[in-house]
């Protein structure tokens, strides 16, 4: 599976540049373009490593990364800022950052830096597994097996089954789907949700899951065993 990268920045052209750059190294990348989208996409545990920008919008980059370890969430964290100061640096590492990058930086600098923090996190991530019932969703490997059988899914397909799983029991809007999983990509509309929860859907079936994920009319999706 692809390395899920979520880059946080508030110049749509500096989004659109690492986006397709990082795309182009062989990961799925969602963006987000302020504080507040930049927290609750991380919040899922989703992701592989974050690009977060120390200035944005409605919560800074300290403040998000802050509040990330503050529940708990381990993903690698590389803080990108126009501040080159050793304080503005150790405050960042001191509240839990992997990495530091000052604008401008070099792509290629910033690839290996990706790079490092993903195979310093592959052990730790190699550990994290999500069930429901017999169906066994592997955040490490990114892979996803029903009764020991693999179910094959693209990146998108496991992100979203990801994010279901993650809150097994709990109704998951459309909404929220779409904010997890695509970030503030323009073209992804909620019609798009449908359509990848009907893919994912026709996965689980052909293995005998079928039933994990259900619609719940006029409110979202539940992955859940047993009535729901």
């Amino acid at each position: 599976m692809q390395p899920r990268v979520l880059v946080v920045d508030d110049e749509p052209g500096v989004r659109k540049a690492l986006q397709r750059g990082l795309r182009a190294e062989g990961m799925d990348v969602v963006t987000a373009a302020d504080g507040p989208s930049a927290l609750r996409l991380a919040q899922t545990g989703s992701f592989d490593v974050l690009l977060l920008d120390i200035m944005l919008p409605g919560l800074s980059g300290y403040r998000v990364l802050q509040q990330l370890r503050a529940e708990g969430v381990t993903t690698p964290v590389l803080l990108v800022s126009a501040k080159d100061g050793e304080i503005d640096q150790a405050d960042g590492l001191d509240l839990g950052a992997d990495g530091y990058l000052v604008k401008p930086f070099s792509f290629v600098v910033l690839v290996a830096q990706v790079r490092a923090v993903l195979r310093r996190g592959e052990s730790a991530r190699g550990t994290t597994t999500l069930r429901v019932g017999d169906l066994v969703v592997d955040r490490g490997r990114r892979a996803v097996h029903w009764r020991d059988e693999p179910v094959p899914l693209s990146p998108r397909e496991f992100a979203l089954l990801d994010v279901l799983v993650g809150r097994a029991g709990t109704v998951v809007t459309k909404d929220e789907l779409l904010r997890a999983v695509w970030g503030d990509e323009q073209a992804a509309t909620r019609n798009v949700v449908e359509v990848y929860v009907g893919y994912v859907r026709r996965k689980l079936d052909a293995v005998g899951a079928g039933d994990i994920v259900r619609t719940v009319r006029g409110h979202g999706y539940l992955a859940s065993v047993g009535p729901g």
